[in-house]
């Protein structure tokens, strides 16, 4: 949570501030620490106030320890596979992470990063151009497409393509900052952490060391350090962005974008464009207008203020805005696919909890984090060379229900790019047993 509040940019903040909040603060934050700041206390003598404190800490004991005598059971193993909780609830865990996040910060720029994947190259077999895009999605929940069965026809342009969508994937973290570099990390969840990410090259890495030309379009907060070493562009301000109103589009990351896969001659290309989704709690900031199919929307950051029904529609919405934008990506790959084997891969980097249970937004620690949270929307698109090649359409739906998670990300951007690494772990690409198909067609062509 330290790392998500100094992540952020004033974009996201000011979608969280409001008059109401800066009331509650000055009334019940200022006005009563100016109160006990003046308020002179009385203490009695170190003998009596130490006395005091004594019986205070005893019975305070005394209550714990009977507690946890009589639900000893239930809490020790509770406890035992719930470690973390004991920090959570700990106060001086707050100041212990504070000075662990600064050493973690004042230690980077002292860190040599480990080079991954250094030994990446396309097969001689690959005579095809590669014209892979991959989308990274802000706050989609796999429950709100309509192609994974949700009742609202929130994807109706995509319904028309020939798209995969996976509808059992869960995300590495609850919040862009965790998630974003886990997505590119080499890591799986289990072994991934902070410092990993920051001591290790990433996916994009290995694809430069495979001589491939690769762009970052940025319309959310920003890469998270994963483009540290690549091409970066930032489309959150109408300088770069031409598709603005009330906020900067994610659709307007697509302009100008033909011109730079014209300019890459020769070789592969890896685009990311990083969209700004459907980020709360200002849902009604992230579409245009236009696209209010779903009514009434709630138009305020003050979700209390809101109905469940308002919050809900204007978070849809922002998907039916998100199937927009995916459908113009996959518009841009068919005009590029007679020079290219084109793909998209539209991922999302974490859930949204809209009400249930009382419980909004996102960030929850993982352990606590409800589903809606994880569950994370994931759609496929692929160009004709693909299936001329020996991927089948069919084949690939069939394993449309099946668990996979962030992890096999990495993996299968590599398949996808058809690279020869030791990186590469055909058991975590999603398209392996797809793959070894279509290199087979590659050979016999």
């Amino acid at each position: 949570m330290i790392e998500n509040i100094f992540s952020t940019n004033m974009s996201e903040s000011l979608d969280l501030l409001s008059l109401k909040l800066v009331i509650y603060i000055f009334l019940l934050g200022i006005l009563p620490s100016l109160f006990i700041y003046k308020l002179n206390i009385s203490y009695g003598t170190f003998k009596k106030e130490l006395i005091t404190k004594t019986i205070v800490i005893f019975i305070a004991l005394t209550v714990v320890t009977s507690q946890f005598l009589i639900f000893s059971k239930s809490y020790s193993s509770f406890i035992r596979q719930q470690k973390i909780l004991r920090y959570y609830a700990n106060p001086v865990t707050y100041l212990h992470s504070s000075i662990a996040y600064l050493n973690q910060k004042l230690g980077a720029g002292k860190t040599v990063i480990e080079p991954v994947g250094q030994d990446a190259k396309i097969p001689a077999a690959d005579n095809d151009r590669e014209l892979v895009i991959l989308v990274i999605g802000e706050t989609a929940r796999a429950d709100r497409f309509s192609l994974n069965g949700y009742s609202k026809q929130t994807n109706p342009l995509l319904e028309q393509e020939q798209v995969v969508s996976f509808k059992n994937v869960t995300s590495c973290g609850t919040a862009t900052a965790v998630s974003v570099p886990c997505m590119f990390s080499m890591y799986t969840r289990d072994g991934y952490s902070d410092a990993h990410a920051r001591d290790t090259e990433n996916l994009l890495d290995v694809l430069h060391h495979a001589g491939i030309s690769i762009l970052w379009r940025d319309n959310n907060s920003d890469s998270k350090s994963v483009a540290l070493r690549v091409p970066y562009q930032d489309y959150k301000s109408p300088a770069m962005n031409p598709v603005c109103d009330e906020e900067c589009r994610d659709e307007g990351m697509l302009v100008g974008l033909q011109e730079f896969i014209d300019k890459q001659t020769t070789g592969d290309i890896f685009i990311v464009l990083h969209s700004m989704g459907n980020h709360g709690p200002a849902y009604y900031k992230r579409y245009p207008k236009s696209f209010e199919k779903f009514t009434p929307a709630c138009h305020t950051n003050q979700l209390e203020n809101c109905t469940n029904e308002e919050i809900n529609n204007a978070y849809d919405n922002a998907i039916l805005y998100t199937d927009y934008f995916l459908s113009k990506v996959i518009d841009l790959l068919k005009q590029n696919d007679k020079h290219f084997e084109t793909a998209m891969l539209y991922m999302s980097d974490h859930g949204e909890s809209l009400g249930e249970n009382n419980v909004y937004l996102h960030g929850l620690p993982y352990i606590l984090a409800p589903d809606t949270q994880k569950e994370v929307a994931a759609v496929l698109w692929l160009g004709e060379h693909f299936y001329e090649d020996g991927l089948d359409l069919n084949a690939i739906k069939t394993r449309a229900n099946n668990a996979f998670s962030h992890d096999n990300l990495f993996h299968t951007i590599l398949g996808l790019m058809e690279l020869e690494t030791n990186t590469y772990d055909k058991d975590l690409d999603i398209l392996s047993h797809d793959r070894e198909k279509h290199l087979a067609g590659l050979v016999k062509r």
